[in-house]
């Protein structure tokens, strides 16, 4: 195991080391210390991304220091996806699959006396921490799923893949994953540095083999509990909050996945772009910070950002809808509420934030709504 690396920042110690696996040795980054009685923020990035590149903007913003003053951070970069990462052994070496990856989580859990968690993920990264909290329920108090796919890769789509990865070079095939059509064809300064980074910042080989893992992932089989049915199905157990913006490729998965989760502790946010982590680091740090009250801390945390942006505009493109039954469109359809373990959960609504400014922090539950 590599020598672990520690730098101080502000006030906060930062510790840098490799964790070693079965698989390989992990690069991990934890900010903080963690407490007893508190899960630690544990993040996993996407494909053509590490923790720096995917989170960076989100935990560097200002709001996101109210969370992280309450927190320890823990970021998690898969294996060979860190910045300058030589190439990983040709022969007697197998990349990790997406459940062997999921599996890393609780050595690294233990490596740092880490007892809970709740999971921030992107793309790859948010199916990996979806079948880490199914595997091992206890060690999960809750989960920010973005861009989530809970299915397996289609044999239609692995077909188009397959035919498009002899014509696309790797960096064509990561920018279609991470971002819809609309931001490709108009975003060029956007799309161009995500390219640069892909192409020059990450081991091609080390990056091919995380691509082919994540389109070779199974299927999480998750099935929405049924009152008065089959309760006892496979699904995620903690409160989860599912994002994903209206142009995202992601978007259908993550309706699909939403609408096959436990609709009382599931929330379904979407917003009016592709939602990678650095473009809206504000909205999300407000979404999150949401979310993280209702699960029973930060009670005292402001709220108004969303506030603001909610009672400044009547044009809102993004919604969390706190129905319990199920909507015919499946564009629109979002569940929230619901009570984590052992811990009193209070539905919070933004929509009744807007209309009472003075006490943001746990509104009445309703729909609520904020502007992109």
């Amino acid at each position: 195991m590599a020598l672990p690396f520690c730098i101080i920042y502000g006030s906060q110690k930062i510790q840098e080391e490799d964790v070693e696996t079965p698989w390989g040795k992990v690069q991990c980054s934890l900010k903080g210390n963690p407490r007893g009685n508190r899960p630690v923020i544990l993040t996993y990035h996407d494909i053509g991304l590490n923790h720096q590149t995917c989170f960076s903007s989100l935990f560097e913003h200002e709001d996101m220091q109210e969370i992280t003053g309450h927190f320890a951070v823990c970021h998690v970069t898969a294996i060979g996806q860190q910045e300058g990462a030589s190439m990983l052994p040709t022969t007697g070496f197998e990349y990790p699959s997406m459940d062997q990856m999921s599996e890393t989580l609780p050595i690294i859990l233990k490596h740092f006396g880490i007892r809970t968690i709740i999971g921030v993920g992107v793309g790859a990264g948010a199916y990996i921490l979806a079948k880490f909290a199914l595997s091992h329920p206890d060690l999960v108090e809750g989960l920010v799923l973005i861009n989530f796919n809970a299915q397996a890769e289609g044999w239609m789509d692995w077909a188009a893949n397959k035919i498009t990865g002899w014509t696309q070079t790797l960096s064509d095939v990561v920018i279609t994953h991470l971002f819809g059509k609309e931001e490709i064809q108009n975003d060029h300064d956007l799309i161009a540095t995500f390219r640069h980074h892909v192409t020059n910042n990450v081991n091609q080989t080390n990056l091919q083999h995380f691509v082919k893992s994540y389109y070779g992932r199974k299927d999480l089989e998750i099935e929405r509990p049924v009152p008065g049915g089959n309760m006892n199905v496979k699904t995620l157990k903690c409160p989860s909050l599912l994002v994903v913006g209206d142009s995202s490729p992601a978007v259908d998965a993550v309706v699909d996945s939403n609408s096959r989760l436990d609709p009382t502790i599931t929330t379904l946010l979407k917003v009016c772009t592709c939602v990678q982590t650095e473009q809206l680091p504000g909205k999300l740090t407000e979404a999150i910070k949401y979310f993280v009250q209702g699960m029973g801390y930060m009670a005292s945390a402001s709220m108004t950002r969303l506030i603001r942006s909610r009672t400044s505009s009547g044009n809102s493109c993004s919604s969390l809808d706190g129905s319990r039954s199920r909507s015919q469109s499946a564009r629109s359809q979002a569940q929230q509420g619901g009570e984590p373990r052992g811990r009193s959960h209070t539905d919070v609504s933004m929509e009744s934030a807007s209309h009472s400014l003075a006490e943001p922090a746990m509104p009445a539950p309703g729909t609520a709504q904020v502007t992109c």
